[in-house]
């Protein structure tokens, strides 16, 4: 039976220690290393499925790790940081981080985050693999998108949607439990000469709101993240269906 294997790159020994014991325990191999040029070898000698990074090393910051490898890899990299601010959540998730993840947390936080993460990535290789238009029927707790007939439903009944709306829902369909960044957003729905005005954004997430949940000041499906973006809530079970 095929085990996972996540790589930490980590310097703090009791962080790295109760990682270790998590995914230890729920089932994971996991390799370690204590700073960034430990961890890019390692990460190069390995066939690891994850790699959780930290940003302050002790010999190059984690960023500049994560620049290193996305030039070559596109490995699911999961940013473990105390740094906390809005700004540089958005530049590791815009320079290729699928997650970013606030020291201290909690073990079920960091498995939930791990799943969310290789589900995306394994989807996303599937999709490329099979080399043609995406038909796919994304489904997640009452909202059905079926790509292939470009009609989404919500509890069952059919919604009608703008061009712009139905693009939006399918990316955070695509991505869900991951969080997606104002400029990424633009960048995938209005195209890469967008620029970086999000009030166009706000007001179709807005409409998009109104028609997907229930109580839109009270989202239960598309939540935002403060100075960051947005993240789709992802709800079990959660899956494709091909058409």
């Amino acid at each position: 039976m095929y085990k996972e294997k996540i790589l930490i790159i980590e310097d703090d020994v009791q962080i790295q220690n109760f990682m270790v014991y998590t995914l230890e325990n729920a089932g994971f191999l996991v390799e370690s290393a204590f700073n960034g040029k430990e961890g890019i070898s390692k990460l190069i000698k390995s066939n690891s499925d994850l790699i959780l990074l930290d940003l302050g090393l002790p010999d190059m910051d984690g960023m500049e790790v994560l620049h290193r490898i996305r030039e070559w890899s596109e490995i699911p990299i999961i940013i473990v940081s105390a740094r906390d601010q809005d700004r540089e959540k958005a530049e590791a998730l815009d320079d290729g981080a699928d997650d970013y993840l606030i020291k201290p947390f909690s073990a079920t936080e960091l498995m939930a985050r791990i799943r969310v993460a290789l589900r995306h990535y394994y989807r996303m290789s599937h999709s490329m693999v099979k080399d043609q238009p995406d038909d796919t029927v994304y489904v997640n707790g009452g909202i059905k998108l079926d790509n292939g007939a470009h009609i989404a439903y919500k509890d069952g009944n059919e919604i009608h949607l703008t061009p712009l709306e139905y693009q939006l829902l399918l990316l955070f369909m695509q991505n869900s439990g991951k969080v997606l960044t104002y400029h990424t957003i633009l960048r995938k729905v209005w195209g890469e000469g967008y620029g970086e005005d999000t009030s166009v954004l706000r007001s179709v997430m807005a409409s998009t709101r109104r028609k997907i949940e229930n109580n839109p000041a009270k989202p239960e499906y598309i939540e935002t993240e403060i100075g960051v973006g947005y993240r789709m809530k992802e709800y079990e079970p959660s899956k494709e269906v091909e058409s």
